[in-house]
Protein backbone atom coordinates (compact mmCIF):
# COMPACT_ATOMS: atom_id res chain seq x y z
CA UNK A 1 0.00 0.00 0.00
CA UNK A 2 1.19 3.76 -0.88
CA UNK A 3 -0.06 6.53 0.93
CA UNK A 4 0.34 10.04 0.04
CA UNK A 5 2.54 12.15 1.39
CA UNK A 6 -0.76 14.23 2.75
CA UNK A 7 -1.94 11.29 4.55
CA UNK A 8 1.79 10.58 5.75
CA UNK A 9 2.23 13.86 7.46
CA UNK A 10 -0.97 13.67 9.42
CA UNK A 11 0.29 10.46 10.69
CA UNK A 12 3.18 11.97 11.94
CA UNK A 13 1.35 14.35 13.50
CA UNK A 14 -1.33 12.42 15.22
CA UNK A 15 1.84 10.87 16.53
CA UNK A 16 2.99 13.92 17.68
CA UNK A 17 -0.15 14.90 18.96
CA UNK A 18 -0.72 11.92 21.18
CA UNK A 19 3.20 12.30 22.78
CA UNK A 20 1.94 15.94 23.49
CA UNK A 21 -1.33 15.21 24.86
CA UNK A 22 -1.07 11.97 26.89
CA UNK A 23 2.15 12.62 29.06
CA UNK A 24 0.20 16.09 29.89
CA UNK A 25 -2.97 13.88 30.99
CA UNK A 26 -0.75 11.42 32.89
CA UNK A 27 0.10 14.47 34.70
CA UNK A 28 -3.45 15.03 35.60
CA UNK A 29 -4.38 11.88 37.09
CA UNK A 30 -1.28 11.36 39.53
CA UNK A 31 -2.34 14.60 41.04
CA UNK A 32 -5.79 13.75 41.01
CA UNK A 33 -6.56 12.85 44.83
CA UNK A 34 -9.21 10.02 43.23
CA UNK A 35 -5.84 8.49 42.29
CA UNK A 36 -4.60 7.48 45.81
CA UNK A 37 -6.12 5.58 48.62
CA UNK A 38 -5.70 8.32 51.32
CA UNK A 39 -7.04 11.26 49.31
CA UNK A 40 -3.02 12.93 49.12
CA UNK A 41 -1.71 12.67 46.22
CA UNK A 42 1.20 10.33 46.18
CA UNK A 43 0.40 8.78 49.46
CA UNK A 44 -0.67 5.32 50.25
CA UNK A 45 -1.80 3.11 47.51
CA UNK A 46 -2.74 3.78 43.89
CA UNK A 47 -6.25 3.49 43.49
CA UNK A 48 -8.16 1.32 40.47
CA UNK A 49 -8.81 4.65 38.74
CA UNK A 50 -4.99 5.61 38.24
CA UNK A 51 -4.20 2.07 37.33
CA UNK A 52 -7.19 2.32 34.51
CA UNK A 53 -5.88 5.30 33.39
CA UNK A 54 -2.27 4.21 33.52
CA UNK A 55 -3.31 1.67 31.01
CA UNK A 56 -5.55 3.91 29.05
CA UNK A 57 -2.28 6.23 28.45
CA UNK A 58 -0.19 3.35 28.07
CA UNK A 59 -2.07 1.74 25.18
CA UNK A 60 -2.70 5.38 23.77
CA UNK A 61 1.23 6.13 23.61
CA UNK A 62 1.83 2.58 22.25
CA UNK A 63 -0.81 3.25 19.58
CA UNK A 64 0.65 6.84 18.94
CA UNK A 65 4.05 5.92 18.70
CA UNK A 66 3.09 3.00 15.97
CA UNK A 67 1.15 4.99 13.82
CA UNK A 68 3.72 8.05 13.95
CA UNK A 69 6.48 5.19 13.17
CA UNK A 70 3.96 4.39 10.34
CA UNK A 71 3.93 8.07 8.89
CA UNK A 72 7.26 8.79 8.71
CA UNK A 73 7.80 5.18 6.99
CA UNK A 74 5.12 6.58 4.22
CA UNK A 75 6.89 9.84 3.97
CA UNK A 76 10.12 8.24 3.26
CA UNK A 77 8.94 5.85 0.89
CA UNK A 78 7.14 9.03 -0.98
CA UNK A 79 9.97 10.57 -1.94
CA UNK A 80 12.46 7.39 -2.83
CA UNK A 81 12.90 7.12 -6.50
CA UNK A 82 10.82 4.55 -7.87
CA UNK A 83 12.03 2.36 -10.44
Amino acid sequence: MVLSRRWAGFLVLVGVWTWVIWPRFAVAIWNDARAWSTGEIGQGSPTSFLWVHALLIAASLAIGTTVGVLGVRAWRAGRAPRS
